[in-house]
């Protein structure tokens, strides 16, 4: 998407803001001015309001002892990490793209986390000479860490987890199974062991991480996952005889009602479960990192795309847009278990009426 179709809102004092309409006053402000072009058919949008209003509730859900990081995969364009950086979050990368991305947009080094599951040598060594956090996935990438950190290395390195507490709805997505690709499984052969031996052994192992899943993902099972992780934690530094995980990173995110306006679960629901199945990270005892991404911007933005043509084959309708599986990946692959609501204008940018006609 051009940065200049980001739509900034104001504020909700400043503007009279009602975010029930915006879409649709979006849309036909598209309609009057022509915005869509034969060069740009397709545009997406931010309601930076809402986006700087989903953060402020954010903050307001937690204490003081958790920092919020934003999920970079979830909205990548420079302009959009800016927008989070200005309200106060972190970032969470996954590729050398999205760390450039990252710092380009303005976050210092250590307001960013590393999660990238296959490290090359260069990538790592670009890692620890830019300072940022950096999450292991496994043992062989540790050894090629051990051997490349330097002294002068002024982040926190510890072990992404895999706590194998199960699947969600969505088993392609879920990261927490038995056989999950990503990190550590805590409870394979002797992998417990040999991370309590890494860490008594190596003390700049100061930070520990898991990612449970969000779409499609319970409360239950997310807390269930982070509360084996910081069972670890404690065990770690109850053997080393000092405090030697400071930093307890419990990943993304939130699962995503994507069926209407309605937030659920929120960031105070889950903030709740947490303190009743996890107390210790809102004791101050350890600093608490999240790693949020689609419950960020999921309601604060939207695609418009013209309808270039519409046409029968075998009696089944087709509208062809310019939206497809380059913005909606999953969806296309998934339609069943990763919906997500479309809205039908008319030229003028009016919503369109009359008899519902389905279309692919």
């Amino acid at each position: 998407m051009p940065e200049s179709n980001a739509i900034h809102s104001g504020t909700s004092t400043d503007r009279g803001y009602d975010r029930s309409d915006l879409k649709q006053r979006v849309v036909r402000h598209i309609a009057n001015t022509g915005m869509l072009t034969d060069d740009v058919p397709l545009a997406a949008f931010i309601d930076t309001t809402g986006v700087r209003d989903t953060i402020r509730t954010l903050h307001g859900a937690f204490p003081d002892n958790f920092q919020h990081t934003f999920a970079a995969k979830a909205n990548s364009m420079r302009s959009a990490l800016a927008l989070v950086q200005e309200c106060g979050m972190g970032c969470e990368v996954a590729s050398r793209g999205e760390l450039l991305q990252a710092l380009k947009a303005g976050f210092e080094p250590q307001q960013i986390v590393y999660d990238e599951p296959a490290k090359t040598r260069s990538t790592i060594e670009y890692t620890l000479q830019s300072g940022v956090n950096l999450n292991i996935d496994n043992f062989d990438e540790f050894e090629v860490v051990k051997e490349m950190r330097g002294d002068n290395y002024q982040g926190r390195i510890g072990f992404r987890i895999n706590p194998q507490v199960g699947a969600g709805s969505i088993g392609a997505m879920s990261t927490a199974t038995g056989t999950s690709k990503f990190g550590v499984a805590l409870d394979d052969g002797n992998n417990r062991e040999l991370l309590l031996a890494c860490y008594n052994d190596h003390p700049w192992l100061t930070s520990i991480h898991t990612h449970i899943g969000s779409q499609g993902c319970t409360l239950e099972l997310m807390v269930s996952g982070i509360r084996k992780v910081v069972d670890l934690a404690k065990e770690i530094n109850e053997r080393s005889g000092e405090q030697r995980i400071r930093v307890i990173d419990i990943g993304g995110g939130l699962p995503v009602n994507f069926e209407s306006e309605e937030i659920t679960p929120t960031f105070a629901d889950y903030s709740s479960r947490l303190q009743q199945a996890v107390p210790e990270l809102f004791s101050g005892e350890f600093i608490a990192k999240t790693e949020f991404g689609r419950s960020v911007y999921a309601k604060n933005g939207f695609i418009v795309s013209r309808v270039e043509y519409v046409k029968e084959s075998g009696g089944r309708r087709i509208a062809i847009t310019h939206a497809g599986a380059q913005t909606a990946t999953r969806t296309t692959f998934m339609p069943d278990l990763w919906a997500i609501r479309i809205s039908a204008f008319d030229s003028d940018g009016r919503p369109k009426t009359g008899s519902e006609v389905e279309q692919d």
